[in-house]
Protein backbone atom coordinates (compact mmCIF):
# COMPACT_ATOMS: atom_id res chain seq x y z
CA UNK A 1 0.00 0.00 0.00
CA UNK A 2 2.85 2.50 0.92
CA UNK A 3 4.61 1.92 -2.49
CA UNK A 4 0.96 2.89 -4.15
CA UNK A 5 0.73 6.05 -2.68
CA UNK A 6 3.32 7.70 -4.37
CA UNK A 7 1.40 6.74 -7.78
CA UNK A 8 -1.82 7.47 -6.09
CA UNK A 9 -0.92 11.06 -5.01
CA UNK A 10 0.36 11.57 -8.53
CA UNK A 11 -3.41 10.29 -9.89
CA UNK A 12 -5.27 12.59 -7.39
CA UNK A 13 -2.51 15.89 -8.66
CA UNK A 14 -3.40 15.11 -12.41
CA UNK A 15 -6.91 15.06 -12.08
CA UNK A 16 -7.25 18.25 -9.36
CA UNK A 17 -4.72 19.86 -12.19
CA UNK A 18 -6.80 19.00 -15.18
CA UNK A 19 -10.24 20.34 -13.59
CA UNK A 20 -8.15 23.37 -12.69
CA UNK A 21 -7.17 23.84 -16.31
CA UNK A 22 -11.07 23.55 -17.20
CA UNK A 23 -12.26 25.75 -14.37
CA UNK A 24 -9.70 28.53 -15.97
CA UNK A 25 -10.55 28.12 -19.57
CA UNK A 26 -14.49 28.15 -18.89
CA UNK A 27 -14.30 31.04 -16.86
CA UNK A 28 -12.28 33.30 -19.16
CA UNK A 29 -14.64 32.08 -22.10
CA UNK A 30 -17.45 33.81 -19.85
CA UNK A 31 -15.40 36.84 -18.72
CA UNK A 32 -13.78 37.71 -22.02
CA UNK A 33 -15.71 40.83 -23.91
CA UNK A 34 -16.64 38.70 -27.21
CA UNK A 35 -20.39 37.18 -27.25
CA UNK A 36 -20.29 33.49 -28.42
CA UNK A 37 -24.07 34.19 -29.96
CA UNK A 38 -22.92 37.12 -31.95
CA UNK A 39 -20.00 35.58 -33.34
CA UNK A 40 -22.85 32.53 -34.60
CA UNK A 41 -25.24 34.68 -35.78
CA UNK A 42 -23.44 38.28 -35.86
CA UNK A 43 -24.49 41.49 -35.19
CA UNK A 44 -27.26 41.95 -37.56
CA UNK A 45 -29.70 39.06 -36.13
CA UNK A 46 -32.84 39.81 -34.82
CA UNK A 47 -33.36 39.83 -31.13
CA UNK A 48 -35.50 36.57 -31.31
CA UNK A 49 -32.97 35.03 -33.20
CA UNK A 50 -30.48 36.27 -30.56
CA UNK A 51 -32.32 35.03 -27.92
CA UNK A 52 -33.02 31.18 -29.68
CA UNK A 53 -29.09 30.55 -30.51
CA UNK A 54 -28.41 31.88 -26.73
CA UNK A 55 -31.13 29.58 -25.32
CA UNK A 56 -29.69 26.81 -27.52
CA UNK A 57 -26.20 27.36 -26.49
CA UNK A 58 -27.53 27.04 -23.15
CA UNK A 59 -26.27 30.37 -21.67
CA UNK A 60 -29.19 31.06 -20.07
CA UNK A 61 -28.94 28.16 -17.75
CA UNK A 62 -26.32 29.20 -14.13
CA UNK A 63 -22.79 29.13 -14.63
CA UNK A 64 -22.41 25.90 -12.12
CA UNK A 65 -24.76 23.73 -14.48
CA UNK A 66 -22.57 25.20 -17.54
CA UNK A 67 -19.76 24.27 -16.21
CA UNK A 68 -20.61 20.71 -15.78
CA UNK A 69 -21.88 20.24 -18.74
CA UNK A 70 -18.63 22.00 -20.67
CA UNK A 71 -16.85 19.57 -18.29
CA UNK A 72 -18.63 16.60 -19.57
CA UNK A 73 -18.68 17.60 -23.10
CA UNK A 74 -14.64 17.74 -22.23
CA UNK A 75 -14.38 14.21 -21.18
CA UNK A 76 -16.39 13.19 -24.18
CA UNK A 77 -14.08 15.20 -26.48
CA UNK A 78 -16.29 17.26 -27.67
CA UNK A 79 -14.71 20.73 -28.32
CA UNK A 80 -17.66 22.05 -29.98
CA UNK A 81 -17.66 23.65 -33.78
CA UNK A 82 -15.10 26.44 -34.72
CA UNK A 83 -16.98 29.52 -36.11
CA UNK A 84 -13.77 29.82 -38.62
CA UNK A 85 -13.37 26.54 -40.37
CA UNK A 86 -16.94 25.18 -39.78
CA UNK A 87 -15.28 21.67 -38.58
CA UNK A 88 -14.96 20.49 -34.99
CA UNK A 89 -12.37 21.75 -33.16
CA UNK A 90 -11.13 18.50 -32.10
CA UNK A 91 -10.47 17.79 -36.24
CA UNK A 92 -8.73 21.32 -36.18
CA UNK A 93 -6.71 20.35 -33.65
CA UNK A 94 -5.63 16.67 -34.59
CA UNK A 95 -4.61 18.34 -38.28
CA UNK A 96 -2.23 21.71 -36.44
CA UNK A 97 -0.71 19.87 -33.23
CA UNK A 98 1.34 17.72 -35.41
CA UNK A 99 3.43 20.86 -37.12
CA UNK A 100 3.82 22.63 -33.77
CA UNK A 101 4.87 19.35 -32.56
CA UNK A 102 7.52 18.87 -34.64
CA UNK A 103 9.33 22.23 -34.71
CA UNK A 104 9.50 22.30 -30.95
CA UNK A 105 10.79 18.72 -31.14
CA UNK A 106 13.27 20.11 -33.24
CA UNK A 107 13.53 23.24 -31.06
CA UNK A 108 14.34 21.52 -27.91
CA UNK A 109 16.79 18.42 -29.61
CA UNK A 110 19.32 22.04 -30.74
CA UNK A 111 18.09 23.71 -26.92
CA UNK A 112 19.56 20.52 -25.14
CA UNK A 113 22.97 19.57 -27.84
CA UNK A 114 23.88 22.97 -27.79
CA UNK A 115 22.73 23.80 -23.78
CA UNK A 116 23.93 21.38 -21.60
CA UNK A 117 27.67 21.48 -23.43
CA UNK A 118 27.50 25.38 -22.92
CA UNK A 119 26.25 25.53 -19.47
CA UNK A 120 29.68 22.63 -18.39
CA UNK A 121 32.00 24.69 -20.23
CA UNK A 122 30.98 27.95 -19.04
CA UNK A 123 31.14 26.19 -15.30
CA UNK A 124 34.31 24.84 -15.94
CA UNK A 125 35.83 28.13 -16.87
CA UNK A 126 33.94 30.48 -14.74
CA UNK A 127 35.35 33.84 -15.05
CA UNK A 128 36.64 33.47 -18.29
CA UNK A 129 35.87 35.17 -22.10
CA UNK A 130 34.26 31.55 -22.73
CA UNK A 131 31.61 32.20 -19.33
CA UNK A 132 31.20 35.59 -20.51
CA UNK A 133 30.24 34.90 -23.73
CA UNK A 134 28.08 31.75 -23.04
CA UNK A 135 26.00 34.05 -20.37
CA UNK A 136 25.66 36.60 -23.08
CA UNK A 137 23.64 34.44 -25.08
CA UNK A 138 22.02 33.02 -22.15
CA UNK A 139 21.16 36.86 -21.72
CA UNK A 140 19.64 37.64 -25.28
CA UNK A 141 17.50 34.32 -25.04
CA UNK A 142 15.83 36.11 -22.46
CA UNK A 143 15.60 39.94 -24.05
CA UNK A 144 15.64 39.30 -27.81
CA UNK A 145 11.58 39.30 -28.70
CA UNK A 146 10.89 35.92 -30.79
CA UNK A 147 8.88 37.80 -33.08
CA UNK A 148 11.81 40.26 -33.97
CA UNK A 149 14.74 37.61 -34.04
CA UNK A 150 12.10 35.81 -36.34
CA UNK A 151 11.95 38.37 -38.77
CA UNK A 152 15.48 39.53 -38.97
CA UNK A 153 16.02 35.40 -39.59
CA UNK A 154 13.57 35.72 -43.04
CA UNK A 155 15.43 38.43 -44.21
CA UNK A 156 18.75 37.40 -43.66
CA UNK A 157 18.78 33.79 -44.37
CA UNK A 158 15.91 33.27 -46.57
CA UNK A 159 15.10 36.65 -48.66
CA UNK A 160 19.00 37.47 -49.12
CA UNK A 161 21.42 34.66 -48.54
CA UNK A 162 18.51 32.01 -49.69
CA UNK A 163 19.99 29.45 -47.29
CA UNK A 164 16.50 28.02 -46.17
CA UNK A 165 12.88 28.08 -47.44
CA UNK A 166 10.45 30.70 -46.57
CA UNK A 167 7.50 31.17 -44.37
CA UNK A 168 5.51 27.81 -44.33
CA UNK A 169 5.93 24.37 -43.89
CA UNK A 170 6.57 23.28 -47.73
CA UNK A 171 6.77 24.59 -51.02
CA UNK A 172 3.51 25.73 -52.37
CA UNK A 173 4.02 23.33 -55.49
CA UNK A 174 4.66 20.48 -53.15
CA UNK A 175 1.20 21.05 -50.84
CA UNK A 176 -0.60 18.46 -50.53
CA UNK A 177 1.74 15.78 -51.94
CA UNK A 178 2.68 13.83 -48.97
CA UNK A 179 -0.02 11.17 -47.48
CA UNK A 180 -0.85 12.16 -44.22
CA UNK A 181 -0.04 9.31 -41.83
CA UNK A 182 1.37 10.53 -38.44
CA UNK A 183 0.88 14.67 -38.81
CA UNK A 184 4.48 15.01 -39.04
CA UNK A 185 6.03 16.60 -42.52
CA UNK A 186 9.81 15.58 -42.45
CA UNK A 187 8.27 12.03 -41.08
CA UNK A 188 5.56 11.28 -43.60
CA UNK A 189 7.47 12.45 -46.08
CA UNK A 190 10.51 9.79 -45.47
CA UNK A 191 7.97 7.35 -44.80
CA UNK A 192 6.48 7.42 -48.35
CA UNK A 193 10.30 7.89 -49.74
CA UNK A 194 9.86 11.86 -51.65
CA UNK A 195 13.36 13.35 -51.21
CA UNK A 196 12.35 16.44 -53.02
CA UNK A 197 9.20 17.03 -50.32
CA UNK A 198 11.60 15.71 -47.83
CA UNK A 199 14.75 18.37 -48.64
CA UNK A 200 12.11 20.89 -48.88
CA UNK A 201 10.22 20.23 -45.35
CA UNK A 202 13.71 20.25 -43.93
CA UNK A 203 14.66 24.17 -45.53
CA UNK A 204 11.36 25.20 -44.06
CA UNK A 205 11.57 23.88 -40.29
CA UNK A 206 15.29 24.35 -40.16
CA UNK A 207 14.81 28.32 -39.27
CA UNK A 208 12.09 28.63 -37.22
CA UNK A 209 13.11 25.35 -34.76
CA UNK A 210 16.91 26.83 -34.67
CA UNK A 211 15.29 30.32 -33.00
CA UNK A 212 12.95 27.99 -30.61
CA UNK A 213 16.07 25.97 -29.71
CA UNK A 214 17.78 29.26 -29.05
CA UNK A 215 15.34 30.53 -26.47
CA UNK A 216 15.76 26.77 -25.16
CA UNK A 217 19.03 26.99 -25.01
CA UNK A 218 19.70 30.29 -23.29
CA UNK A 219 17.51 28.66 -20.25
CA UNK A 220 19.02 25.12 -20.45
CA UNK A 221 22.77 26.57 -20.68
CA UNK A 222 21.52 28.86 -17.29
CA UNK A 223 20.49 26.10 -15.31
CA UNK A 224 22.95 23.66 -16.64
CA UNK A 225 26.25 26.47 -15.44
CA UNK A 226 24.46 27.10 -12.32
CA UNK A 227 23.94 23.23 -11.31
CA UNK A 228 27.67 22.74 -12.67
CA UNK A 229 28.66 25.51 -10.13
CA UNK A 230 26.78 23.80 -7.04
CA UNK A 231 28.68 20.79 -7.87
CA UNK A 232 32.00 21.70 -8.73
CA UNK A 233 32.14 23.36 -5.22
CA UNK A 234 31.74 20.20 -3.34
CA UNK A 235 34.39 18.71 -1.24
CA UNK A 236 34.58 15.54 -3.49
CA UNK A 237 35.55 17.33 -6.43
CA UNK A 238 38.38 18.82 -4.46
CA UNK A 239 39.35 15.58 -3.47
CA UNK A 240 39.45 14.01 -7.01
CA UNK A 241 41.70 17.27 -8.23
CA UNK A 242 43.71 16.02 -5.83
CA UNK A 243 44.54 13.13 -6.62
CA UNK A 244 45.10 13.76 -10.05
CA UNK A 245 41.93 12.68 -12.19
CA UNK A 246 41.77 14.26 -15.66
CA UNK A 247 39.80 17.72 -15.71
CA UNK A 248 37.31 16.27 -18.58
CA UNK A 249 36.62 12.95 -16.05
CA UNK A 250 35.68 15.42 -13.35
CA UNK A 251 33.44 17.78 -15.19
CA UNK A 252 31.35 15.03 -16.89
CA UNK A 253 31.80 11.61 -14.74
CA UNK A 254 31.96 13.04 -11.49
CA UNK A 255 29.95 16.71 -11.52
CA UNK A 256 27.39 16.00 -14.58
CA UNK A 257 26.26 12.93 -13.62
CA UNK A 258 24.48 14.15 -10.16
CA UNK A 259 22.93 16.96 -11.88
CA UNK A 260 21.49 14.72 -15.10
CA UNK A 261 18.42 14.46 -12.88
CA UNK A 262 17.68 18.14 -11.74
CA UNK A 263 17.96 18.81 -15.41
CA UNK A 264 14.86 16.17 -16.75
CA UNK A 265 12.94 19.11 -15.26
CA UNK A 266 14.73 21.65 -16.93
CA UNK A 267 14.38 20.53 -20.21
CA UNK A 268 10.84 18.75 -19.52
CA UNK A 269 9.65 22.50 -18.73
CA UNK A 270 11.54 23.94 -21.72
CA UNK A 271 9.95 21.55 -24.11
CA UNK A 272 6.51 22.02 -22.55
CA UNK A 273 7.57 26.29 -22.83
CA UNK A 274 8.38 25.80 -26.90
CA UNK A 275 5.36 24.03 -27.74
CA UNK A 276 2.42 26.95 -25.45
CA UNK A 277 5.38 29.72 -26.46
CA UNK A 278 5.59 29.12 -30.33
CA UNK A 279 2.44 31.56 -31.27
CA UNK A 280 4.75 34.35 -32.38
CA UNK A 281 7.30 31.90 -34.30
CA UNK A 282 4.21 30.59 -36.01
CA UNK A 283 2.97 33.70 -36.50
CA UNK A 284 6.12 35.25 -37.91
CA UNK A 285 6.83 32.02 -40.32
CA UNK A 286 3.27 31.29 -40.86
CA UNK A 287 3.43 28.06 -39.95
CA UNK A 288 0.26 25.90 -39.65
CA UNK A 289 0.67 25.10 -35.98
CA UNK A 290 -2.09 25.24 -32.94
CA UNK A 291 -0.16 28.85 -32.26
CA UNK A 292 -1.13 30.23 -35.70
CA UNK A 293 -4.70 28.40 -34.86
CA UNK A 294 -5.31 29.78 -31.67
CA UNK A 295 -3.97 33.33 -33.30
CA UNK A 296 -6.71 33.21 -36.21
CA UNK A 297 -9.05 32.33 -33.60
CA UNK A 298 -8.60 35.03 -31.47
CA UNK A 299 -8.68 37.69 -34.08
CA UNK A 300 -11.92 36.33 -35.56
CA UNK A 301 -13.84 35.63 -32.17
CA UNK A 302 -13.26 31.81 -32.16
CA UNK A 303 -14.49 31.31 -28.75
CA UNK A 304 -14.36 27.20 -29.22
CA UNK A 305 -11.38 27.14 -31.13
CA UNK A 306 -9.29 29.90 -28.60
CA UNK A 307 -10.85 27.92 -25.45
CA UNK A 308 -10.13 24.35 -26.89
CA UNK A 309 -6.42 25.08 -28.22
CA UNK A 310 -6.02 26.16 -24.57
CA UNK A 311 -6.86 23.58 -23.45
CA UNK A 312 -4.82 21.52 -25.51
CA UNK A 313 -1.58 23.68 -24.48
CA UNK A 314 -2.32 23.17 -20.88
CA UNK A 315 -3.11 19.82 -20.95
CA UNK A 316 0.23 18.92 -22.76
CA UNK A 317 1.79 21.70 -20.64
CA UNK A 318 0.62 19.53 -17.17
CA UNK A 319 1.96 16.17 -19.16
CA UNK A 320 5.32 17.22 -20.15
CA UNK A 321 5.72 18.68 -16.36
CA UNK A 322 4.32 15.46 -14.52
CA UNK A 323 6.38 12.97 -16.38
CA UNK A 324 9.33 14.86 -15.67
CA UNK A 325 8.34 14.84 -12.30
CA UNK A 326 7.72 10.92 -12.22
CA UNK A 327 11.19 10.33 -14.32
CA UNK A 328 12.76 12.66 -11.28
CA UNK A 329 10.99 10.05 -9.13
CA UNK A 330 11.93 6.90 -10.36
CA UNK A 331 15.82 8.05 -11.10
CA UNK A 332 16.38 9.79 -8.08
CA UNK A 333 15.96 7.38 -5.08
CA UNK A 334 16.52 10.30 -2.80
CA UNK A 335 12.88 11.96 -4.21
CA UNK A 336 11.07 8.73 -2.98
CA UNK A 337 12.22 8.83 0.49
Amino acid sequence: MTRLLPALNLLLTLVLTFLGLLAITFFIGRVVPIDPVIAVVGDRASKETYDAVRAALGLDDPLIVQFGRYVWQILLGDLGVSVSTGRPVATDLARVFPATLEMATIGIIIGVALGVPMGVFAAARQGSWIDQVIRVIGLAGYAIPAFWLGLVGLVVFYAQLRWVGGPGRIDLFLDGMVPVKTGLLLVDSAIDGNGEAFQSAVSHIILPATILGFFALAYIARMTRSFMLEQLSQEYIITARVKGVPERLILWRHAFRPIRVQLITVIGLSYAGLLEGSVMIETVFSWPGIGNYLTTALLNADMNAVLGATLVIGTVFIAINKGSDLLYWLLDPRARI
